[in-house]
Formats: structure tokens, C-alpha cells, sequence
């Protein structure tokens, strides 16, 4: 080799460690090949939440007629299982199987529970909209069962998941690991954003069945290719906890007992209540305010998810430069307050730019918020308890962004209907007055949220060692 070749050897060299910033996630043990493959669960977790929050909320209100207060409900369900996520990990640490799996098991019956929920779900929707001979509560007690096995399932497919995906990646590469795994999520919310809306264009009820029982066969096949040959089997490893060591409980405990993880957590619940109202709302205000279909309705889930990984990239490169993790969520809640107000003033505007903007901003300060309190969360952790600190943080990011989206389309329906009926004045007589205040509370929780995160920003919340690499720990969107 030449000088010349020498040299540009060295330029791309450091060109591609620039442009490869999860580069060190490989490793003889997980090469590129398997860890994509083992990533493919996270595709199948993202198809799963742009169904529920993506698709089906448009169709439930919209083509199916169904209250919004109900749809609320019914998306809220799921996240039922929300504070067993941490649960659900400590126990795959220890459990006991004959084989010698830990992982596996779990993960292969919550692939089960989703497929169960999904080929249910398309005809207790169509009871649920009225258009049968059933009772009303035979449709809402149908889709309840559907949306419960589908939430049960994708929390613990997902917990276990980047468990195993942590168990088989060397210490060193561990936050890298997770960073992929959650490139990969957003990867397969885009992806299944942009083919639901090509496949529900021309909306009916047969195709809407064959879409989501579509979802129930790709999950299983999906999550079967991902864990094949991923866990080896040890017997020794899975003899459960040795008699001293902590239970759940304790260890939770001592976790509390190493800083304010009182305030870092109410901080981060507000956050992510914020961001959730609109979950069930910003598609059926784009078709119902501003008259858009179902394919660009779909679409705005696609920009939501692009937001978020702009975010998240822009959050990693920064966090891992010595960003200040509280001070990074404080900015992703100011730039989701200023994207809650383009899509207020869209409305009266009637500007779809303004929308389609204000939904890219949501994702983006979403992404930016959701990587910087996770980072913030594992990097004060003490280090034999990062994984219980990252199963806290997704227990508390996905009860409040229930309760949140519960709350949204209850709140919407309720004013809504004064407003139609003039109880709330002329001025506010319209379809969007519902809609617009839910927004404005988003507004004011997100900068509760920045007000919250103050003193640990000043501070308070200083970390009592730092974690290598704890700039991409975060990046795992859950």
C-alpha cells in the first residue's frame, strides 16, 4: 500500500466511526448479522403501537363510529400491564427452567398473547361499532379481552427482549446494543405506518380484518426468527436466587435510597404525559378539522416516529459529547410545547404545513425527552441495578402515557359535547374545541415538567460515579 492509499485509508477510517456511531455494538459474540435478527422483536413491538395508537383509533372513531371516550379506553388497556414491566424482567433474571432458558419462555408466550389478541380484535371491534345483533357490552367486553392480551403480550416480549439482548452482548457494548434495538422499533413504526395506510386507502371491514390478522401471523413469525438459536441453553444458570439475595421488593428499595429518584421520576411521568394525550386525538383531528384520509391520517404516525428518531440520534451524539442528561429532557418538553402550539393554531388556520410540522416537533421532542430521562435514569442507577432502573423508567413512561391517553379522549368527548350544545359559548361552538383544549394541557404539563427537572438540573441530581459509555445507555425507546 502507497502513502496515498495509507492515508485514505485513515480518512475513511475515521469518517465511518463519525458516521457509524453504534459501529461497537458488534462483537465475536453478537455479530451484525445476529443481532439484526435478534432486533427483529422490536419491529414487531413497533408495528404492534402504530396499529393500536396509529391506525385503529382513526378507524374506531372515524369509519366505525365508536365514542372517542371509548377508544380512549379501550388503547389504555394495554398499558394495564405497564408497572409489572420491571416485575417481569427481575423474574426472567431468575427463573427456573428445566432446559436452562431464562428468556425464552417469556418471550415466546408473550408472542403468544399477542397473537391472540390480534385474531380476536377485528371482530370484536365491528361488535364494538354496533353493526351486529350483540349487546353493546358483548363488543366492548370482546375488544377489552383483544386490547388486554395484545398489552400483556408486547410489554413482555419487549422487557425480556433487550434483556436477552443485553445478556448476550459484552458489558462494553451493552449501550450500543440498546441503541440499535431502538433504532430498530422507530424503524418498524415507519415502516408499518407507511403500509397501513397503502393497505387501508380504500377503507372496509374485510380489509380491516385481513390487515390485523395479517399483524397476528407476522408476530409469531417475526418474533420466532428473532429469538431462534439466540439464548444458549445452561441449566446451572437457571437455578434461581441463592438463599440472602434481594427480592424484588428490597432491591427497589436500595434503588430509591441512592438519590431523588422521587423528583427524576415525577419529572419524567409528567413528560411523558405530556407527549400522550394526543396519542388517540392528532389523527382524528387531521381527518375530522382538516379533512384529511385515512392514508394521510396514517401518515402522520410515520412523521411522528421520524421526529423521534431525529431526536434520538441528535440526543445520543449530545449526551455522549457530556450533555447534561436532565437539562437535554427539559428540552425536548420545550419543543414539545412549542410543536403543541403549531398544531393549535392549525386549526383555526386550517394549515395542513402547520400540522404536518407540528407533528414532526412532537416526535422530536418526544425522541430527545424519552433518550435523555432514560440516560438520566441508568446513568444514576448503582451499577448491579441498571436493569431493574430501566424497567422502573418504562413501568412509569408507559402507566402515565396510558392514564394520558385515557384521559385525552375522555376530556375531548366531554367538552366536545358542551361545546356542540352552547354550553361553553358561541366562540367555542365547534368540533375542535375539544380537541384544542387537550392540547393546551399538554402545553402546561410539559412545562411542569421543566420545572420539575429545575433542581436537578442545578444539581441535585448529580451522579455519585460515572458509567462508561452511559451516553447511549439511554437510547431504548420503550
Amino acid at each position: 500500500m502507497n502513502r496515498f492509499e495509507a492515508k485514505l485509508a485513515r480518512i475513511w477510517t475515521k469518517v465511518g466511526s463519525e458516521m457509524l456511531p453504534f459501529a461497537d455494538a458488534v462483537s465475536a459474540e453478537l455479530p451484525w448479522s445476529r443481532l439484526l435478527r435478534l432486533s427483529l422483536f422490536q419491529l414487531s413491538c413497533g408495528m404492534m403501537a402504530v396499529l393500536l395508537i396509529g391506525t385503529l383509533n382513526r378507524v374506531m372513531i372515524v369509519e366505525l363510529a365508536v365514542p372517542a371516550s371509548i377508544v380512549a379506553t379501550m388503547l389504555a388497556l394495554p398499558l394495564v400491564f405497564a408497572p409489572l414491566r420491571a416485575l417481569i424482567g427481575f423474574k426472567s433474571d431468575t427463573y427456573r427452567s428445566v432446559l436452562g432458558w431464562r428468556r425464552v419462555p417469556y418471550i415466546w408466550f408473550g408472542s403468544i398473547a399477542q397473537f391472540s389478541g390480534l385474531a380476536m380484535m377485528p371482530f370484536a371491534l365491528i361488535v364494538l361499532s354496533g353493526d351486529t345483533w350483540a349487546p353493546p357490552w358483548a363488543g366492548q367486553l370482546a375488544a377489552a379481552i383483544a386490547f388486554l392480551c395484545v398489552g400483556a403480550g408486547m410489554h413482555t416480549v419487549q422487557t425480556v427482549g433487550l434483556a436477552l439482548a443485553c445478556d448476550l452482548s459484552p458489558r462494553k457494548a451493552q449501550p450500543n446494543v440498546v441503541a440499535v434495538l431502538s433504532l430498530m422499533l422507530l424503524l418498524g413504526m415507519v415502516v408499518s405506518a407507511v403500509l397501513f395506510g397503502l393497505l387501508l386507502s380504500d377503507f372496509s371491514q374485510l380489509r380491516l380484518i385481513q390487515v390485523i390478522q395479517g399483524c397476528a401471523a407476522a408476530t409469531l413469525v417475526i418474533n420466532f426468527i428473532a429469538m431462534w438459536k439466540q439464548e444458549p441453553r445452561n441449566p446451572e444458570r437457571t437455578k434461581g436466587m441463592e438463599e440472602g439475595d434481594a427480592g424484588f421488593a428490597e432491591s427497589l428499595r436500595q434503588l430509591r435510597a441512592t438519590g431523588p429518584w422521587g423528583r427524576r421520576l415525577l419529572a419524567a411521568g409528567l413528560g411523558f404525559a405530556g407527549f400522550a394525550m394526543q396519542d388517540v386525538l392528532l389523527e382524528p383531528f387531521g381527518g375530522e378539522i382538516l379533512g384529511l384520509g385515512v392514508g394521510a391520517t396514517t401518515g402522520l404516525t410515520a412523521l411522528l416516529a421520524g421526529g423521534s428518531a431525529i431526536g434520538f440520534v441528535a440526543a445520543a451524539r449530545w449526551l455522549g459529547r457530556g450533555a447534561d442528561a436532565h437539562r437535554l429532557a427539559a428540552y425536548g418538553a420545550l419543543v414539545g410545547a412549542f410543536a403543541f402550539g403549531l398544531v393549535v393554531v392549525s386549526a383555526p388556520l386550517l394549515s395542513i404545513p402547520a400540522f404536518a410540522l407540528g407533528a414532526l416537533a412532537i416526535g422530536l421532542g418526544g425522541g430527545l425527552f424519552a433518550h435523555a430521562t432514560l440516560t438520566s435514569c441508568m446513568r444514576f442507577a448503582p451499577s448491579n441495578q441498571i436493569g431493574l432502573a430501566l424497567g422502573v423508567w418504562g413501568a412509569v413512561q408507559a402507566t402515565t402515557a396510558g392514564l394520558a391517553i385515557a384521559t385525552g379522549g375522555i376530556l375531548r368527548d366531554v367538552l366536545n359535547g358542551l361545546a356542540l350544545t352552547g354550553a361553553l359559548g358561541d366562540a367555542m361552538a365547534g368540533p375542535a374545541t375539544g380537541y384544542l383544549a387537550v392540547y393546551g394541557i399538554e402545553i402546561v404539563l410539559l412545562f411542569l415538567t421543566v420545572a420539575v427537572f429545575g433542581p436537578l438540573v442545578r444539581g441535585t441530581g448529580a451522579p455519585m460515579r460515572s458509567q462508561p459509555g452511559s451516553g447511549l445507555a439511554g437510547s431504548a425507546q420503550i
